[in-house]
């Protein structure tokens, strides 16, 4: 059986780490990207993605703004933030409002991203799966609820 390869939305102002972040990993992934937060959601309204990895510098709109606005339609993807600055506020609010699985210092090491979205792709899957099984489990609990109504009414 052939591994499923994962979907990251790459965003980045900066076309040269576009093409560089998609150059390296193409091959293991299928890689979108988008050069703003604003085109990241189009993107994202139209393509099932697993994992969001996102600059914070950006005109426009950083990389927190663009996580919080991702949250509200695009709660399942695993969201980890880039940054070239030692911004510790961006940390922070990335954590706290743009829930992100992890931070990772630009330049980027290539392992350490590896690893990083391996980690979050397996996070992803344990969360859908959970999901999954909590929806079954409702579904099971409403049957159970309509025949005992049934079983009360005879």
């Amino acid at each position: 059986m052939v591994a499923k390869k994962i979907n990251i939305l790459y965003v980045d102002d900066e076309e040269n780490n576009l093409l560089s972040f998609k150059a390296t990993f193409r091959i293991k992934h299928h890689v979108l990207t988008a050069l703003s937060g604003g085109e990241a959601l189009k993107i994202l309204a139209n393509n099932q993605v697993d994992i969001i990895i996102t600059d914070q510098r950006m005109p426009e709109m950083t990389g927190v703004a663009f996580l919080e606005k991702v949250l509200e339609n695009f709660p399942d993807p695993m969201r980890i933030l880039l940054t070239g600055y030692a911004d510790m506020t961006a940390v922070v609010d990335a954590v706290n409002k743009g829930k992100i699985f992890h931070y990772v210092t630009k330049p980027w090491n290539e392992e350490e991203l590896e690893l990083t979205i391996n980690r979050a792709y397996a996070k992803y899957l344990e969360k859908a799966q959970l999901k999954e099984m909590n929806e079954k489990l409702e579904g099971s609990n409403d049957q159970l609820e309509f025949l005992l109504r049934q079983k009360l009414l005879s």
